[in-house]
């Protein structure tokens, strides 16, 4: 009998247990629903469609609802009943039109309510306070007209009527970003730009850009004078001797090529590798020291003879037939074996390291989108995240990489795109077409 009553209660203990669990997670529960605002959300435009996301793991959602009041007069963005079966999680994109609800610039409250379908109709609530914003910044160009070359560096300052969290400059398809300065104690934007090597009058389009908050856009077309000039091609022979010199380099850092022939492996080298390096110097430049770090011209590797120039466009050569293209996109420099490499300019290292055709190669930093590269070294005396100055040593020239002779590869980078070194080492450049600019700004 005793054994009879004890199962008995442990039964019972159980069936309560588990209805108590049952009730206390379905139609019982206590937790308030989910609410996730998808965006850091600050200003609302004629462009912002809201992205929110409720959610409910207990009984599910009965209801919720968007709402933005301004001048005490709500307005309801979005309400949605879920009556049918359990609604764990919902997720709505919902398009905001200022003046279809008459909204005027400034403060407004966003409410996101919702409510889940448990017997005490659990509530979440969320608020947050954002801008109307419906008039597009002004942009004010603060540099008159600027003469570039192709291939060369321009830089431009200008204002904005408001306060915008994305400014910049549009080359054609390229986008250079705009970095906060102070001229005379007043406030300003600076941007640098590159200009393709191909660039031509007709087909180059220089825009100042500003986007504010709400999503408003402004455009101002720069004035510039875009120079000519001729960059030189030149046919390379790629001899066997070079293949068997430099390919097994490559091989030794890319497993997958072992089993190409040496013509395979440079064609594979000079075409996905060169992409792939380029695409890896794009992501170093994507983060930039957001002020000005070097100071006067920039240094040229002393006693060097030049070997190739910015813009050279090789056809490589083997056997008669052409096996591939490039741009010299930097410069050739040549000098002694293991000559001694300097920083060009004040700044941070922004890379130390082994990369594809380029060998053992350092990038610094010079703030504002602007870097400097030097690649083929023998050695490497820096580490990435170190400050340097003029004149520093780097490491030692070499002929790492694809590179046929001791020699360094010197390349000026803005916004992630490179540019004529040529115009960084001349005074008369920097002092034209940056520091005159600036002066007359302020």
């Amino acid at each position: 009998m005793k054994t009879y009553k004890m199962y008995f209660l442990t039964a019972a203990v159980i069936v309560i247990s588990l209805v108590s669990w049952w009730f206390f997670s379905t139609a019982g529960e206590f937790g308030a629903p989910g609410i996730d605002l998808r965006q850091d959300l600050r200003g609302i435009g004629p462009q912002t469609v809201l992205e929110v996301a409720f959610s409910d793991a207990g009984s599910g959602l009965r209801e919720a609802a968007v709402t933005l009041t301004q001048d005490n007069q709500p307005r309801v963005l979005w309400k949605s009943a879920f009556p049918g079966p359990r609604t764990g999680r919902h997720a709505v994109s919902i398009p905001v039109d200022p003046q279809a609800l008459n909204l005027h610039d400034g403060p407004a409250t966003l409410t996101v309510t919702a409510t889940d379908r448990s017997l005490w109709k659990n509530a979440a609530t969320v608020n947050r306070l954002v801008n109307i914003d419906v008039i597009p910044p002004r942009i004010v160009s603060l540099t008159p007209v600027t003469h570039i070359n192709p291939g060369g560096t321009g830089m431009a300052l200008f204002r904005v009527s408001k306060p915008v969290p994305t400014a910049g400059i549009r080359v054609n398809d390229l986008n250079f970003p705009a970095y906060p300065i102070t001229i005379d104690n007043k406030p300003c934007l600076i941007a640098y730009f590159a200009v393709p090597v191909a660039a031509t009058t007709r087909g180059t389009s220089i825009k100042l850009h500003a986007r504010d908050e709400g999503g408003n856009e402004a455009w101002q077309g720069l004035p510039h004078l875009l120079l000519k000039k001729k960059f030189r091609s030149d046919r390379m022979n790629t001899s066997e001797s070079f293949l068997r010199q430099k390919m097994p380099e490559f091989v030794a850092q890319d497993r997958s090529l072992a089993g190409k022939s040496l013509l395979e492996t440079f064609i594979h080298v000079n075409g996905a590798l060169r992409e792939e390096n380029f695409r890896t110097i794009q992501s170093v430049c994507a983060k930039t020291v957001p002020r000005q770090l070097w100071e006067g011209t920039f240094l040229r590797m002393r006693n060097a003879a030049p070997m190739a120039q910015f813009g050279d466009h090789r056809t490589y050569i083997h056997d008669g037939k052409a096996i591939g293209e490039s741009t010299h996109l930097g410069v050739d420099l040549a000098s002694t074996a293991n000559a001694p490499i300097e920083a060009a300019n004040h700044g941070v290292v922004a890379y130390a390291g082994y990369l594809g055709i380029y060998g053992n190669m350092v990038m610094i930093d010079h703030g504002l989108g602007l870097f400097s590269l030097y690649a083929h070294l023998s050695s490497i005396d820096v580490k990435t995240g170190q400050e340097v100055k003029k004149g520093a040593t780097l490491g030692k020239s070499g002929l790492t990489g694809l590179a046929g002779g001791d020699h360094l590869h010197f390349s000026i980078l803005v916004g992630g795109q490179f540019v004529n070194p040529t115009e960084w080492w001349d005074p008369h450049w920097i002092r034209d077409n940056i520091t005159r600019k600036m002066s007359i700004s302020s």
